[in-house]
């Protein structure tokens, strides 16, 4: 398991989460990682993904592929 700083992430809720505490909260802030974490839990784990895997992602859902 590769750890990363995560001391300066800036995460952020979607817009589309309506304010509610079932989302997830993204950093895109970091140079070379993009880490999500449950917005319920700050302090617990969090995923890190590559800014291309990140990308995939998105398209993926923006696509209605995921």
């Amino acid at each position: 398991m590769i750890s990363h700083d995560l001391s300066g992430a800036e995460f952020r809720k979607s817009s589309y989460s309506g304010g509610g505490d079932n989302c997830v909260e993204v950093a895109t802030n970091l140079s070379d990682i993009v880490a999500v974490r449950d917005s319920k839990d700050p302090s617990g784990p969090t995923l890190t993904f590559s800014p291309a895997a990140w990308r995939d992602f998105l398209r993926g859902v923006r696509n209605g592929n995921l």
